[in-house]
């Protein structure tokens, strides 16, 4: 076994590798870019070597950046997690160049399903059934339509170097195939320098369901059961659970056999995922194989009761396999959500920003955290969005579905946009409670999972409200404390209860909510026997309501009784925004700001402003040229993903602001868009 090793990637993968390692008595070196010099990832390893700056293609898949830190720190293998270098064919001989292990498999297997088109090939003489479609060398765009209108829409443009989404395209229509080629094409190219496409018919309503294989250096293989990945925004996984649901023995059977014949034909060793398309009628199709350790591979350790990276560093270190394919077993249900920094309200657009925040559920047999930050780190434009693994386990998939909508309630962020709230509608909708799963979940369920109304009920709103002015009397009077003068100790300015002479003693405060404020009138009321908190409480009116309200307030944690009911909230606060952390979601709320007769400067303007963080791509009309409502301006790219500005309406692009390649700000202004005079005058 080795006694140090090198982990050439960043996040929670890195930390997940890491504790591992640690755990079998293994040194780790951890790598860092400009951005991760304070990484969890960094403080988690032994040693850690800076690699540059913080744009990936300058640090983390630089390879001769991370070999020279692997010789520099005498590590005798390299783990290169998922993503990045982790299915690079390039790297993993540079490493058998310098004496290193690649903790992944032999070069041929790499290269082998590095292309999309070539692993069909494969694939077809292996006998693995195949999806229809085209994945010849001819990439002429008329050609490629030519195969789309013959095989009849829906199709699926894939990279063929690609995976997690990148370079693919549906096309539902002939009229969208250029523009969603030119797109897959640029995106492909920006992902991995190859922009050569595959063209596949698009089943409508497939599951995506994917075997975990191992092979060993000594001929044997076992697969691990498999795992449901249906749930997919922009053809990214955003639910995964372990084992499918509905999936029978026998069909296990032929699709683990299948995905062990597939990983054989290219000499497979190590930890490895076919994934498969299941249609609604049993029948299964290859899709791609996945040369390295899945984001979703912890449902399986779940289930199994197996590390899977334990088990890549004994195949790589030249052992055996752990256990036989008899020998493996399933026991329960585990679900995994990613918690992501984006708005699913914004088409998913990714967020940047600092978690100003952090409250993870607690972790136990039950429950699990996979995370590469903590509070005070910041969501970075440089690198993938996702901040955490949240994963559940239970006897069966009701009750590990019942754990992750209660885990989730109880994982609060603050600073940054995220997707919780989302997660939370869709793992307790009762369609994907009763496993109607397909790749287009999202899609149908969207009036589900994106409801109208999404705020607080009447009774819940007014307790929120309560505990709100709750909240900030208590500070009122914390702060008040700091200056208590112990000379004069009876003196009714130090009495922190709204005392005021000849006069009631009330405290008014307007609360900021969203699109309201609110009138609060708090006064200083004696609840009677019985309150544990304290003998006086206060007594809020606001809207005709009056409520009894008493607690006390920790760091992060609001203890009050409302009207009798008693509750622990989570509380956190930035730039003098509050957030309650409510059980029906997030409360925001803060004390309204004097009103200084500022004007919008900017308002009424007709230029369009950058959605998110992110790098000009490239431009797609002229200045000056005549567009018409809806034609693509330009192309942004942000976290790995694009999303193209479009026209509001018709009108003339006056300038542009940036050119390709120039970072820009979420807000920041891009063109200036002049409208048409039909438009204006509209």
């Amino acid at each position: 076994m080795f006694d140090k090793i090198l982990v050439a990637n960043r996040g929670e993968i890195a930390c997940r590798v890491i504790k591992t390692a640690q755990q079998m008595g293994i040194r780790t070196v951890a790598v860092y870019s400009d951005a991760d010099a304070n990484a969890l990832h960094v403080e988690m390893a032994d040693e850690a070597i800076h690699i540059g700056p913080a744009p990936s293609r300058e640090s983390y898949l630089v390879m001769e950046n991370i070999i020279a830190a692997a010789q520099q720190s005498g590590a005798q293998a390299i783990h290169p997690g998922y993503g990045f270098l982790s299915e690079n064919a390039a790297f993993c001989q540079l490493c058998a160049a310098h004496n290193l292990v690649f903790i992944g498999p032999p070069v041929g297997a790499i290269e082998a399903m590095g292309s999309k088109s070539a692993a069909k090939t494969i694939m077809e003489t292996a006998g693995v059934p195949l999806v229809p479609g085209y994945h010849g060398e001819n990439q002429d765009a008329a050609f490629l339509q030519q195969v789309a209108d013959e095989m009849g829409y829906p199709v699926l443009l894939k990279a063929a170097a690609g995976g997690g989404g990148k370079g693919m395209r549906q096309v539902w229509a002939a009229d969208e195939f250029t523009e969603a080629l030119a797109a897959a094409q640029r995106e492909a190219m920006n992902a991995f320098n190859d922009d050569i496409m595959l063209v596949e018919k698009y089943l409508t309503q497939p599951r995506h369901v994917e075997i975990q294989v191992f092979c060993d250096q000594h001929g044997n293989a076992v697969y691990l059961a498999e795992r449901d990945c249906s749930v997919q925004r922009r053809h990214q996984k955003v639910i995964e659970e372990a084992p499918a649901p509905g999936m029978t023995p026998e069909l296990r059977q032929q699709m683990g056999e299948a995905a062990i014949a597939a990983a054989q034909a290219i000499g497979y060793a190590g930890a490895g995922t076919v994934e498969f398309l299941l249609d609604s009628d049993g029948a299964f199709y290859f899709m791609e194989m996945n040369t390295r350790l899945q984001v979703e591979h912890p449902v399986t350790e779940m289930i199994t009761g197996q590390d899977l990276v334990e088990w890549q560093l004994r195949v790589a270190a030249g052992e055996t396999l752990p256990l036989a394919q008899e020998a493996i077993s399933i026991n329960g249900h585990a679900v995994e959500v990613r918690i992501y920094a984006e708005d699913p309200d914004n088409d998913f657009l990714p967020a940047t920003g600092a978690l100003t925040f952090l409250q993870t559920p607690p972790e136990n047999t039950h429950t699990r955290v996979d995370t590469g930050v903590r509070q005070g780190d910041a969501v970075s434009v440089y690198y993938d969005p996702m901040i955490a693994k949240l994963i559940t386990w239970d006897e069966d998939r009701t009750r590990a579905l019942q754990r992750m909508a209660r885990a989730l309630a109880d994982y609060r962020i603050n600073g940054v946009t995220t997707n919780i709230r989302f997660l939370q509608r869709l793992v307790s909708c009762q369609p994907f409670i009763d496993a109607e799963l397909d790749t287009g979940f999202i899609e149908k369920q969207r009036a589900l999972l994106f409801p109208q109304h999404t705020g607080l009920s009447e009774q819940e709103h007014l307790r929120a409200v309560a505990m709100a002015g709750l909240i900030l009397i208590l500070l009122q009077k914390q702060q008040s404390a700091s200056y208590h003068n112990p000379h004069d100790p009876h003196s009714p300015w130090q009495q922190h209860d709204g005392w005021r002479l000849n006069a009631a003693a009330l405290q008014p405060f307007t609360l900021a909510l969203p699109n309201t404020a609110q009138q609060l009138v708090i006064a200083v009321e004696d609840l009677g026997a019985g309150n544990k908190d304290s003998h006086k409480g206060y007594r809020l009116r606001f809207d005709g309501h009056e409520i009894d309200a008493c607690g006390t307030l920790d760091a992060h944690t609001l203890h009050s009784t409302i009207n009798g009911y008693r509750t622990q909230t989570a509380i956190a606060e930035h730039a003098g925004v509050y957030t309650l952390y409510t059980p029906n979601g997030p409360f925001p709320f803060s004390t309204v700001e004097p009103d200084l007769g500022e004007a919008d400067a900017t308002a009424g303007d007709n230029s369009l402003s950058a959605p998110m963080n992110g790098t000009i791509v490239t431009l797609l009309a002229d200045a000056g040229s005549t567009v018409a409502a809806g034609d693509a301006l330009l192309v942004m790219e942000a976290m790995k993903m694009e999303h193209t500005i479009r026209a509001p309406a018709a009108g003339i692009v006056t300038e542009f602001y940036f050119q390709p390649g120039d970072l820009v700000d979420g807000g920041a202004e891009l063109l200036a868009f002049e409208l048409s005079t039909a438009e204006e005058a509209a």
